[in-house]
């Protein structure tokens, strides 16, 4: 059985980081397993609390999965610090890790900030050198890209800006867009684009953290990369098609309290 490690925050709800990722390597077939860099109380209306882990009990998970059981695919989520990026990025060369998807974290589905400039930066110099593909939503793209993307052809320029800095494939993805959900492949000098139908449902948490697992799960298999994404689109977007209304829609505020107070001590 293929062996694929997700590096991610955990999402106590179930919906997204690694329990999502993890929820779709095993519907995969592969062997899943995973390293927390942040602990989050969330649910699908949003973030509340975050918890990083310390750099030095990541450096501890990570070489507790590479020295024992190697991967055949990495895929990399939420990472909200520089020293944590740092940490991984110094174990992925060591241990010579390959097929790397790096999901670059930076707002929840929520609207939550789950990154700041220093991470950002660290990611596009430490990790994205060193990763097969590089998956970012159209407003993660604008940052990375430093450009604004209103268009198939703004898509196409961001794509190559990301290429020129990182080394790396670049899959923007289009749920933003408002006409389609297109997602496009910049890999190897050339561009794919991924069609598939767009899918009216508005629970959406997660889907990023999914299509990115999916993808790594297929690089696993020994697939190439651009039939490693069509493949993962086909499953994300049956995913989305098939989703099940399992939250209620209410935060905690809704309960009578301020979490930020009354979890303060």
């Amino acid at each position: 059985m293929r062996k694929v490690l997700t590096i991610a925050g955990s999402d106590c709800s179930g919906g997204a980081g690694i329990q999502a990722d993890l929820k779709t390597m095993l519907a995969n077939g592969v062997y899943g397993m995973s390293v927390i860099t942040s602990l989050t109380a969330q649910n699908t209306t949003g973030v509340m609390a975050i918890s990083n882990v310390e750099p030095i009990f990541l450096l501890q998970q990570l070489d507790a999965v590479f020295s024992d059981i190697t991967p055949d695919a990495v895929k990399i989520g939420m990472v909200p610090s520089e020293e944590l990026i740092e940490v991984i990025a110094d174990r992925l060369k060591f241990y010579g890790i390959k097929n790397i998807v790096a999901d670059p974290v930076m707002v929840a589905t929520s609207g939550a900030d789950l990154s700041n400039q220093k991470s950002v930066r660290a990611l596009v110099r430490e990790i994205l050198p060193v990763s097969t593909v590089v998956t970012p939503n159209i407003p993660e793209a604008e940052v990375l890209a430093d450009i604004k993307i209103f268009s198939r052809e703004d898509m196409r320029e961001a794509a190559k800006r990301i290429y020129a800095q990182c080394g790396c494939s670049v899959l923007i993805k289009g749920g933003h867009r408002e006409s389609d959900s297109d997602d496009l492949l910049y890999h190897q000098g050339e561009f794919y684009n991924l069609e598939e139908r767009r899918v009216d449902n508005p629970n959406t948490h997660g889907t990023g953290c999914t299509l990115s697992s999916a993808i790594a799960c297929n690089l696993a298999k020994g697939m190439t990369l651009p039939e490693s994404v069509r493949r993962a689109k086909k499953y994300i977007t049956g995913a989305i098609g098939a989703g099940l209304d399992v939250g209620k829609g209410r935060g905690p505020l809704d309960h009578g309290y301020d979490i930020k107070t009354e979890y303060k001590h």
